[in-house]
């Protein structure tokens, strides 16, 4: 198996991301405090370049390709954060991007991809194989940016767990828990590892949708499972059928748990957010804040990080889940 990223690694991402990312701040809501009985410290990558914290990765894999990978075109699939990391990252280096992007997924995702100057081409998520849709094009040349299996796309993803445990001490506040919306792993695995070195004691959670949720299984299993197929949900940004290799390896043994959420819980994460952060959250970046309600993590009189991983959600989607409070 390829080496996993390790402390230094995430790093030197930090290094290559200086000056190219938003370094998004740490907020909390008395309302939410007083709700959970415990002291709440958001991390909103809804703020972050492309809506969501895919940039990291996506732009750290990129630096670390040479220039004549680079001068071949990159080519992704993905549901839309990643594809739009992949497409802005890209754009940036002046090289081709190639993007299979699922047709069920959200139009703004699939617009926004375009916008940055990459080829979208569509597939069914639940009938075709993403890697035989891109297969013809790495096979030209081009090289794959994986969504989340990835030395460099984990320590992209882990440079927000390095912010995190720096804000966090300059607020005065020792973390009991770090809880991370969780697809295939990348971000769950990259920040465990920040997390970790800074603060060994301080429990990292997983969080996934009901039905999606590969990583609680595979963790309670011992080694990695897959979800029953047939399923669907408003959080398309988590919607993977198996965690990574790479990626399972490190939450196995850094992680506390995971847990799994509904669609109805999200949803009212995200009126939460709204109401009381005044910040727009997709779904699957909600899903961490909808945790807090499970019963599963201790919070009286903790302090909880909780990572809200995207804002990249249609209007219509978000205006019918708003309306349904």
């Amino acid at each position: 198996m390829t080496t996993p990223p390790g402390i230094a690694d995430i790093r030197h991402a930090a290094t290559r991301l200086s000056g190219l990312i938003v370094e998004t701040p740490l907020i909390e809501s008395p309302e939410l405090n007083k709700r959970f009985g415990a002291r709440i410290l958001f991390k909103p990558e809804t703020l972050q370049r492309t809506g969501s914290f895919k940039f990291r990765g996506a732009y750290n894999k990129l630096s670390s390709l040479s220039a004549e990978e680079r001068s071949r075109g990159v080519v992704a699939f993905s549901s839309g954060n990643h594809a739009q990391g992949v497409a802005a990252s890209a754009a940036m280096f002046g090289v081709k991007a190639v993007i299979a992007m699922p047709t069920d997924a959200p139009a703004m995702k699939v617009g926004n991809v375009r916008k940055m100057g990459a080829e979208v081409v569509p597939f069914d998520r639940f009938r075709d194989d993403r890697m035989t849709v891109v297969r013809p094009y790495i096979e030209r040349g081009m090289v794959l940016v994986p969504p989340f299996d990835d030395p460099a796309i984990i320590a992209g993803q882990g440079t927000i767990g390095l912010e995190l445990m720096v804000q966090a001490k300059a607020l005065g506040a020792t973390l009991d828990a770090v809880v991370i919306p969780c697809g295939g792993g990348g971000l769950s695995s990259g920040i465990s590892i920040a997390v970790k070195d800074a603060s060994p004691g301080t429990a990292v959670w997983a969080v996934e949708p009901e039905h999606f949720d590969d990583t609680c299984r595979s963790l309670a299993n011992g080694t990695r499972v897959s979800i029953e197929p047939g399923h669907t949900s408003i959080c398309d940004a988590l919607l993977t059928a198996e965690p990574g290799a790479i990626t399972f390896e490190i939450n196995r043994r850094n992680l506390a748990g995971g847990i799994a959420v509904s669609d109805s819980a999200a949803a009212q994460a995200m009126r939460d957010a709204m109401a009381h952060l005044k910040l727009v959250v997709e779904p699957g970046g909600c899903v961490g804040l909808a945790a807090l309600s499970s019963g599963e993590i201790e919070l009286s009189g903790k302090c909880v990080a909780v990572v809200l991983s995207g804002g990249n959600v249609d209007f219509n989607t978000y205006a019918a889940i708003m309306a349904a409070a």
